[in-house]
């Protein structure tokens, strides 16, 4: 019999890969707008105040401020941004954020995209650890793309989809011109879920293969033929974050698609990605997002 998963309190991420959807909820007060795409998501928000507990994400996340207030803690430190600021979000980096009377864009950029463009560019012609040199930029390039592309959400013009792949290529290139430190790793391979550290990845392919059902850290730690005490050590060391984070991450990413793309009820969607209430994933849902996963389908429709 399996342990008792440790796995009940996590906070998912909001990164989220699929076909190309828009997704939109608007009043008079609030604009919630969500691109999802394989290689990118993007959100544009404005609002009178908004929360966003404490997640990581599994992409590169790039936050421009248009107007307003935001506060956020990103790895530790916290930051005030107001307009003209840009906080830049590691894969699987912790943070949290709280805004007023705010107006931004989020960015996520896939690190499989971003490790393509590594090698097409010639910087290093093989998989590669990437971060972020500074978690807090002011930079006039990136805020004209992130309004073109919160444009481009809005416009559903002809080329809509053509022009917001090309839209996000040309951010991720400048990201690497000038934002992103890259550095050839022998420790790191291309998985599911992008690059990762090749010590992990057997337990990273369990837990994208398993994250429907209640499972144990030591189930997880014996796929990597590492034993539970120093398999959660190594893992917060080289990912950042926990694996009940990780895997709640996955477990978002897989019910945003499901939520925008089937009919499912909530409560089976819930199940299907390894809550055992309809209102505790709600819950989860909303923290990270900001929109239950009711408001999330009713907008995708």
């Amino acid at each position: 019999m399996n342990s008792p998963s440790v796995f009940d309190e996590a906070h998912p991420a909001a990164s989220s890969a699929g076909r190309d959807s828009i997704v939109r909820a608007e009043s008079q007060t609030e604009i919630q707008e969500f691109v999802s795409r394989p290689q990118f998501t993007v959100r544009h928000t404005a609002t009178s105040s908004c929360e966003f507990q404490r997640h990581s994400h599994s992409a590169f996340t790039v936050t421009a401020v248009l107007a307003g207030r935001l506060v956020t803690s990103i790895g530790g430190p916290t930051f005030e941004l107001f307009a003209g600021d840009v906080a830049l979000t590691n894969v699987a980096q912790n943070h949290s954020a709280e805004a007023f009377e705010v107006d931004f864009v989020s960015i996520g950029v896939s690190p499989v995209l971003v490790n393509e463009l590594v090698s097409e560019i010639g910087l290093i012609r093989t998989t590669a650890d990437i971060v972020f040199r500074a978690s807090v930029v002011t930079d006039e390039k990136i805020m004209r793309m992130s309004r073109a592309i919160a444009a481009e959400t809005s416009a559903e013009q002809l080329g809509h989809a053509a022009m917001l792949d090309a839209l996000v290529r040309q951010l991720a290139i400048h990201l690497l011109r000038c934002h992103l430190t890259v550095r050839k790793s022998d420790h790191i391979e291309l998985s599911r879920a992008g690059p990762v550290d090749r010590r992990l990845r057997r337990a990273i392919e369990f837990m994208h293969d398993n994250f429907g059902r209640e499972i144990s850290l030591e189930e997880i730690a014996s796929a990597a033929y590492i034993s539970e005490y120093h398999f959660a050590r190594l893992f917060k060391q080289i990912a950042g974050v926990t694996p009940h984070v990780y895997l709640a991450n996955i477990r978002l990413e897989r019910a945003r698609k499901l939520l925008a793309e089937s009919a499912l009820p909530i409560s089976e969607i819930a199940s299907m990605v390894g809550y055992q209430s309809q209102s505790h994933f709600t819950k989860m849902f909303k923290s990270v997002t900001g929109v239950t996963p009711r408001v999330y389908r009713e907008a995708a429709k």
